[in-house]
């Protein structure tokens, strides 16, 4: 076993956020294990793994103990061969005081069990709504933010796949932080279900997500580097939570990207304009999106909370609605809806409430199915005391 003892500064945080600390991994290694302890009540280190390969893992400061061997690892992390040679303990300094804060690693190459794992049970989905198909397609009710063991969530790939299915999702983007360790996963988690790739792009300064099978992105890069990363390889980036307390958005970007977090489950109180504000000072085409950003029981918004809709061919063709425009966001799968058909609007479960239009003229809403002319733009729903319920692009 080899025992590395530390110590790192505010003045080193300052200087450079994301350190690695090598060690050297012998031919015969069966594993690598790593141990991270320090004193949790005074500051918070981010943990993760490099290798001569590159990328090996990471788990922020939700886990201080990571195992990597040839064929599984610790969640957040690539199972594959210890290759011999220079490793890297990953270390960012997330919050160091001013008398800084004492470390040690511990690092094991012997052989390490493998934990058990369990399936959840199977339960039944709720029934569909009744909204009517548009030229083809068909709207899906989905949620593009939430995290798994595989980061800091509670539930494994499966057991989240079971509690959005049982919420009445189509579909889910499984999002885990600065990993793609989940990916290998969805496509057989699902069951009825359709889970996306996407990876939590995350920061001191700002979080995205980037959506698609696009490798791992590096969160060590500046954030121009994740816009051209998504655009390389395929896929979308959306800024997440931009006014979300202490991971509000705060990285410089030459280009904004389209897409954004608009209506997260941090958005407690729904008078509060200012996510809406935000919205049309970023930029004039924005399309809007929601995100329950779950990772467990009791924290943040339950899957679909609140619910992205998307009008698609299919479920698993979601991030082409999301890249095509085609959204609306409801407080929750079965809450008051809005939704363009076509050069009309379905307002469904909004009786009483006040479509507001894009130019701002407002018209309250008699019934409980109601079609109404669509201007451009987004329109939404509010409640008499300016409460948003739905979203429209």
């Amino acid at each position: 076993m080899t025992v590395i003892r530390g110590h790192w500064s505010l003045d080193d945080r300052l200087e450079r956020i994301l350190r690695e600390v090598p060690f050297e991994v012998p031919a015969d290694a069966a594993a690598v294990t790593v141990r991270l302890t320090y004193d949790r009540s005074q500051g918070v280190l981010d943990l993760g793994c490099g290798a001569p390969g590159g990328f090996r893992g990471w788990s922020g400061g939700a886990r201080d103990t990571y195992t990597i061997t040839a064929d599984w690892a610790t969640p957040g992390y690539l199972p594959g061969e210890p290759e011999p040679g220079e490793w890297q303990v990953w270390l960012r300094l997330h919050r160091i005081p001013p008398q800084g804060l004492d470390f040690t690693l511990e690092i094991d190459t012997a052989p390490a069990p493998r934990p058990a794992s369990e399936e959840p049970p199977h339960g039944e989905r709720p029934p569909r709504r009744d909204i009517p198909d548009v030229g083809g397609l068909r709207w899906y009710a989905g949620d593009f933010h939430a995290h798994t063991l595989h980061s800091d969530g509670s539930l494994t790939v499966a057991g989240l796949a079971e509690l959005a299915r049982g919420r009445g999702l189509d579909f889910l983007a499984v999002t885990d932080h600065n990993t793609v360790s989940h990916h290998p996963e969805l496509a057989v988690a699902g069951r009825g279900i359709a889970l996306l790739p996407g990876q939590e792009v995350t920061t001191d300064r700002g979080h995205a997500n980037v959506f698609g099978d696009v490798g791992w992105v590096d969160f060590r890069q500046p954030a121009d580097s994740w816009v051209q990363h998504a655009e390389r390889a395929g896929g979308l980036i959306s800024i997440n939570h931009p006014l979300g307390g202490d991971c509000a958005w705060l990285q410089p970007l030459t280009e904004r990207p389209r897409i954004a977090e608009v209506w997260h489950s941090g958005w407690w109180d729904r008078r509060w304009g200012a996510p809406l504000a935000w919205a049309d000072a970023w930029r004039p085409d924005l399309v809007a999106i929601g995100a329950s950003d779950f990772h467990r029981h009791g924290s943040d918004g339950l899957p679909g909370s609140p619910t992205t809709w998307v009008l698609a061919e299919d479920a698993a063709a979601a991030f082409d609605a999301l890249a095509a425009g085609r959204t609306a966001i409801s407080a929750g799968p079965d809450a008051p809806l809005l939704l363009r058909l076509g050069d009309e609007l379905l307002a469904l479960d909004a009786d009483g409430l006040i479509l507001v239009r894009p130019g701002g003229a407002r018209q309250v809403i008699r019934g409980d199915r109601v079609l109404l002319p669509a201007a451009e733009g987004r329109h939404r729903l509010e409640t008499y005391e300016n409460e948003v319920m739905a979203l429209c692009a």
